[in-house]
Parts: C-alpha cells; structure tokens; sequence
C-alpha cells in the first residue's frame, strides 16, 4: 500500500518522500491507536454488562437429592408412621431435632381427632419458622403420617404401609429445603414449613360415613385444625405449595384443579419456573383434576393461597400402582423426582 501511494504522487526527491512516509505513519499510529480504544472500550462495556447480570441474577442453592433421599431412609427406618404407635412418636421427635439442629424455630400443635372407625388419634402438627420475624411469608407443606391399612393391595390389607412416597418423600423433599435455606440464608421472605399430621386415615374406597364434629372431611384432619386454629394468632403468609408423594419414579405432575381455581398465578410461577429448569417431563401444564387435600382446607379456611403439587393420571385418575399398597417403600423412590421438586421449589423462593 505505500509503495503505490507513493509512485501514484510520482514524488522526485528523497526529502518528500521521507516527509509522507514521516506523516503516514503518524496516521497510521493514529488509527491504530484509535482501533485499541474502540477494542479497549467495547471490552469494558462487556464486563460492565457481565458484572451487572451477575448483580440482577438471583443466587439459587443446589437441591441436594441424595441427602433428601437419606431423609426418607430415617423415616422408613422407625417403622409406618401410623398414629397412636411408637414409629410415630419417635419420627416426629426425630423432624423436630432436624428443624432444631437448622436453626429453625420450631413449635408442636397437639390435638385430638375421632376417625370415621371411631377411633381417638392422638396428633400434632410440627411447624418449623425460618426468619418468624419478616411479614412476607412463604407457606410450604406435607403430611407426614402413613396410611393404616394397605386398602388397595391385594395381601396384608390391614397392615399399615411404608409410605415411602406417600408422605415420606414430601417431608423429605421439605427437611432438604429447610437445611438449604439455613445454610444460604440469602432469602427475602420468611418461610415457614407445616407438617400435617392426621392426613391418612381416610376412608376405603367402598366406605362412607358422614362426618362429625365439625369435620368436613375423614381425610386431612392435622390441615382441617390447623386452618381453624393457626399456631399464631391472625398468622398469614403470600402463598403456600403442598407436597404429596412427590418421590416416585416416573411422578408426573399436572395441575390439580382446586390449585387452579384458588391460586393460578402460584400454579403459573411454579410450573412455568419447573419447565424452565428443564423439569418439563415432570410438570405438565395440563388439568388432572381436582383432589381434596390438605390445600384444600388452607385455602378454604385459612384463606392462604395454596397449591397442590401431586402425581396423578389425569385419564383414571389414579396416583399410581403403589399407592396405598405395601409397593409404596424405598424402591419406586426416584432421586431424579426429588431433584425436581426440590430444586424448582428452591428457585421459586429464592426468586422471590
């Protein structure tokens, strides 16, 4: 390029020619100069860009599986959770030393309830609070009784179930939570965890018999008291999220009506938050119809927004072949299951 600038000028003596190549290069260091300020300054806009998405993003903690996976191990290892036993006892006392050893305010709530059978169950509702002292609250909740009697299994019918999934894994998806948030304690609310006792002894299938005492139903009798007589007085929180058998392998998750109808934004933010993680196999945005659970009476008389996350088969609307039968114990547990539950409950809150 200089050699022709310079024959295009047809410059006669070597004075000129030494004063334009003098004067190019002034122009060209110029231009160079100029280039690494644009270079310069477009890779300082990029790390301002950088810096400030990684001020706006929301840290979320990894959802450990397998240690909410060793939760429902302890749980299975005292024996079915039936009220009234000692398996009981001794798992309640063993959720509240968890609760304990996060950090987490904890509080009993003892009562009595007569089943349809007429028996006198002995119960209590296990709150556990983390930051009680913030107003924007954030409900989360399971069961954590097992059934009685394995009503739909075909041998040992009156023996009570493991309850692997069906209540194990909810408490078990919960304790995880709450020793996540006590260890990154970067959350902008106040949670709140309620394990509801009393949920399981419900009628079979072919059986009914009218309530009484003020029940409305012979299911869910720890959310039919609680939702009456709050541990707190005038106690409320923005939104609740029940979980229901949430461990089982192949658990698929459509959105139970009565969630819709009481809470559809709280349907929305979790769902939508569940695909974008990449849970989509699990969270289908599709109605599987309504289910009287423990959501049910929270939003009835309680008046929080609550919703259900459940298994269920939206065309027989079943919850699976182990349920209520003795198959429901450690092998149909999915730790992928868990993870996502867990880690989408975890960037909702996280999120907030």
């Amino acid at each position: 390029m200089l050699y022709k600038i310079i024959t295009t000028h047809k410059l006669e003596n070597n004075t000129s020619v030494r004063s334009f190549i003098k004067h190019f290069a002034q122009i060209r260091a110029a231009y160079i100069l100029m280039t690494i300020m644009f270079l310069v300054s477009c890779e300082t806009e990029k790390k301002k860009e950088e810096i400030k998405e990684v001020i706006t993003s929301t840290f979320v903690p990894k959802f450990n599986a397998d240690s909410s996976y060793s939760y429902i191990e302890k749980q299975l290892s005292f024996g079915p959770r039936v009220p009234n036993t000692k398996p009981h006892n001794l798992t309640g006392d063993y959720i509240i030393s968890q609760f304990k050893n996060f950090g987490w305010e904890v509080e009993e709530q003892n009562f009595e309830s007569t089943t349809f059978d007429e028996q006198r169950l002995y119960l209590r509702n296990i709150i556990g609070s983390f930051h009680p002292e913030r107003k924007k609250r954030v409900l989360l909740a399971a069961h954590w009784d097992t059934r009685p009697y394995a009503d739909k299994d075909i041998e040992r019918k009156n023996e009570p179930i493991a309850g692997a999934n069906d209540g194990a894994s909810g408490v078990a998806v919960l304790l995880e939570i709450a020793r996540v948030t006590s260890k990154f304690d970067s959350l902008n609310i106040g949670l709140d965890i309620i394990f509801f006792d009393g949920e399981d002894w419900g009628e079979g299938p072919d059986q009914y018999t009218q309530p009484t005492n003020g029940l409305e139903s012979w299911w869910c009798l720890g959310s039919q008291y609680w939702s009456k007589n709050k541990h707190k007085a005038n106690y409320s929180a923005y939104y609740g999220i029940l979980l229901d058998m949430v461990g089982g392998n192949g658990s698929q998750f459509y959105i139970e009506d009565y969630s819709q109808a009481f809470a559809p934004s709280i349907v929305n933010k979790v769902w939508n938050k569940g695909i974008e993680l990449g849970y989509g196999r699990y969270f289908i945005k599709q109605t599987g119809g309504s289910i009287t659970d423990d959501h049910y009476f929270v939003n009835r008389y309680a008046k929080i927004p609550m919703i259900d996350i459940i298994p269920s088969n939206p065309i027989d609307g079943s919850f699976g072949d182990f349920h209520h039968t003795h198959q429901d114990d450690l092998p149909i547990i999915s730790k992928e299951t868990l993870k996502a539950v867990g880690q989408t409950l975890l960037a909702v809150i996280y999120n907030e």
